[in-house]
């Protein structure tokens, strides 16, 4: 039987689905599966968006243009106008989720060898589309202790090294859900400027900043417009995940021009996706409104919840639905298996993403798990008591004074 590639043995799993299988198996036996691992969430999709699907009058499902339909990306440029951006169809590639305008952005920007910066923890799927770009992403590592705030840009210019050819951001942060203000990204602006380095910014979670925090694009920019592409999705906007429609945009007519070659290549993105996203984007003040108040209570339920629970450390995040936390553990891995094999409570158990997964650096995120607050409250209240419960009865649960240790090793 011949061998699978190299490539294909070494890609990274996925922290958020590794489990799966598991999560299945426990499903068959009774119990109830909070999904806290995964941002899947659980608010319904713009119910006007599908009725424009139900309605459309398609008589043959045939390919749209490589670039996405003209319509759609005129309304996504509207869109962005929002934001203070300015930007014309022809500067937007739509995409089979943000997923692929990641991969044909990472193909078309970067040469085989070359480095990625990312502050960590980061979006795990960077780590496996750069793996399959044959490119290599390198770290600065964030803390726990200040909700992973952006690294200064003399800690980012610090780590470049003759390789770096880019950065990688994502602005609501997943996994963190830390915001980046404005002018820590004009900082860094400069560095990508001196450096000619491109910036590659995901920003799919811009609806979602609290605390009366402003959004900032990456698309204002002014001085580095050629340098920045930005990624972009209906996923998480509107609860449409599989929907898979994303998008690339960018100012940069070579860049587009690789992309879209590539694009080309994959033939067109989906159609009936395009269609509800689209019509989802003509009526979603309200929508979008109501959707990011809710996720401001799940938010501090989380945080309030984990407040309370001997030897968490955690924060209030800042933007998007996640939250990263260290816990009074031995392994996030060993942890987040036994919650689902061996651990019941109330008839449910908790589904986590360890956080080792969401790290270039080998050895950190052993104790630390994201969690994505995307079930309705109450659900969300009875995951925190199945979590609760569980850092209580947990055979590797770590004394608190070995965490005080811990956290002070890492701190020096």
């Amino acid at each position: 039987m011949p061998n699978i590639s190299t490539r294909g043995q070494l890609t990274p799993l996925s922290p958020f689905r590794k489990f799966a299988p598991l999560a299945e198996a426990a499903k068959a036996r009774g119990l109830k599966i909070y999904h806290l691992n995964i941002g899947q969430p659980d608010i319904l999709t713009p119910p006007y968006a599908l009725q424009a699907v139900r309605e459309h009058p398609l008589r043959v499902l045939e390919y749209s243009a490589a670039e996405g339909n003209l319509s759609y990306r005129q309304k996504l440029a509207q869109y962005y106008q929002r934001f203070g951006v300015e930007v014309a169809p022809q500067q937007i590639i739509v995409t089979t989720g943000a997923s692929e305008a990641i991969y044909l952005g990472l193909l078309s920007c970067f040469n085989q060898g070359d480095e990625i910066l990312s502050p960590e923890p980061f979006y795990a799927n960077y780590n496996g589309f750069a793996h399959m770009a044959d490119l290599q992403v390198r770290a600065i590592t964030c803390r726990i202790e200040n909700g992973f705030a952006l690294p200064s840009a003399n800690e980012f210019e610090a780590a470049l090294t003759s390789q770096t050819k880019g950065i990688f951001l994502c602005n609501p942060n997943n996994p963190t859900g830390c915001l980046y203000p404005e002018a820590a990204l004009r900082e860094l602006a400069e560095v990508v400027r001196r450096h000619d380095l491109y910036l590659f910014m995901d920003e799919v979670y811009r609806e979602f900043c609290y605390d009366e925090q402003d959004f900032f694009s990456a698309l204002r920019l002014d001085d580095i417009r050629e340098h920045v592409v930005v990624i972009d999705s209906v996923s998480k906007r509107y609860s449409a995940c599989g929907a898979r429609v994303g998008a690339l945009v960018s100012y940069n007519e070579d860049v587009l021009e690789a992309v879209s070659r590539y694009a080309k290549l994959r033939l067109s993105p989906p159609a009936y996706g395009q269609i509800l996203a689209q019509a989802a984007l003509e009526h979603d003040a309200a929508y979008l409104e109501e959707v990011k108040s809710e996720y401001e209570l799940r938010r501090r339920t989380v945080f309030n919840r984990l407040q309370q629970m001997p030897g968490v450390t955690c924060y209030l995040p800042g933007g998007a639905f996640y939250c990263f936390a260290r816990f009074p553990i031995d392994d996030a891995d060993r942890f987040c298996r036994w919650l689902l094999e061996d651990f019941e409570y109330n008839g449910g158990t908790v589904m986590l993403s360890p956080g080792a997964g969401f790290y270039a650096t080998a050895g950190l995120g052993g104790n630390e798990v994201r969690m994505a607050y995307v079930i309705n409250r109450q659900d969300l209240e009875a995951a925190m008591d199945c979590l609760e419960r569980a850092l209580e009865v947990y055979p590797g649960r770590v004394r608190p004074e070995e965490i005080m240790a811990e956290e002070t090793a890492g701190a020096l």
